[in-house]
């Protein structure tokens, strides 16, 4: 009985040791992140502009978002578009750079490095400022074009041409996703590629029948990944197009950005923050009840077995 006693003193102690250890991240966690999560959705039921106490007004915010706020859909519409096409693109460019990268060539260490090197700066200003100056009316774009005697056009200042230079932008920054895929490919035992030549499989049928089973959790990873950063889309908006020309890049970020901060609506701002959420997580809910339909996991077997 005295040894169940010491133990359970020991364990009360350690256990006491643990919460003072990771205090700090617990404290930082609480005020940091969960106060303003908490804050922000008391706020999507009042009216509030920073200046004055916030007046509880109810569903009257999401009531006008959803039934008078046309901007609501155009942005909501074009993000849609922007995802649909972005993401796949995405995706398949990372995979085919991925497994380009992945032959055993002499220096491919080197070039592994060189490709990743631009998604370091990923979507920053300097970016984005970039590709404004590549795609402008008088950018390298254009004056590359004029050297084959093609003429350029405005391809940020023309609304069937804006939100597919953005989705472009969206594309090249792949590094992320061809690392995780890279890694991915590590992981796909050589017995599989051996066993399937010597059954007569060529290098397509090994691509379907291996290659993408194998890779299926990396890439349903990736995919998720590319959805919830897509719905984000802010910055390269914001500094190349600022939603222009007639809305038709006015992505969903922007649209909250410029309810919070440039017409000071926070409560509204907090509505859309949370109809994001919600249409995030919808998403990504029907992606993990779809993915065990398509996405493979070694594990699989063993439960079939049983």
């Amino acid at each position: 009985m005295r040894f169940f006693r010491r133990k359970k003193k020991t364990s009360n102690g350690n256990n006491l040791a643990g919460y003072i250890f990771i205090s700090p991240w617990l404290i930082g966690f609480l005020l940091l992140t969960v106060w303003p999560i908490a804050q922000s959705f008391y706020l999507s039921f009042t009216e509030y502009s920073l200046l004055e106490s916030p007046k509880w007004v109810g569903f009257e915010n999401y009531h006008n978002i959803f039934l008078k706020d046309n901007l609501f859909r155009k942005s909501l519409a074009v993000t849609f578009t922007f995802v649909i096409i972005s993401v796949p693109l995405k995706l398949l460019f990372s995979l085919m750079v991925a497994m380009l990268l992945n032959q055993k060539l002499r220096g491919m260490n080197l070039y592994r490095t060189a490709i990743y090197f631009p998604s370091l700066i990923g979507g920053s200003v300097a970016v984005s400022v970039l590709w404004r100056n590549m795609f402008g009316a008088d950018g390298y774009v254009n004056q590359v074009l004029q050297w084959f005697g093609i003429q350029g056009v405005g391809w940020l200042h023309t609304p069937e041409t804006a939100l597919g230079s953005l989705i472009l932008l969206n594309t090249w920054q792949f590094g992320s996703a061809m690392v995780i895929f890279l890694a991915g490919l590590k992981q796909i035992p050589q017995d599989l590629y051996e066993s399937a030549s010597v059954d007569g499989a060529g290098k397509i049928r090994n691509f379907f029948h291996i290659t993408l089973p194998m890779l299926s959790p990396v890439m349903f990873f990736n995919l998720i990944l590319g959805i919830i950063g897509s719905f984000q889309m802010f910055t390269q908006a914001f500094i190349i197009t600022k939603g222009g020309p007639v809305n038709s890049t006015y992505m969903y970020a922007l649209f909250l950005f410029e309810q919070a901060f440039k017409h000071y609506k926070m409560g509204y701002a907090s509505a859309l923050a949370w109809i994001l959420l919600f249409i995030v997580a919808v998403l990504t809910a029907i992606n993990f009840i779809g993915s065990r339909y398509w996405v493979y996991y070694e594990s699989d077997d063993g439960r079939e077995g049983k």
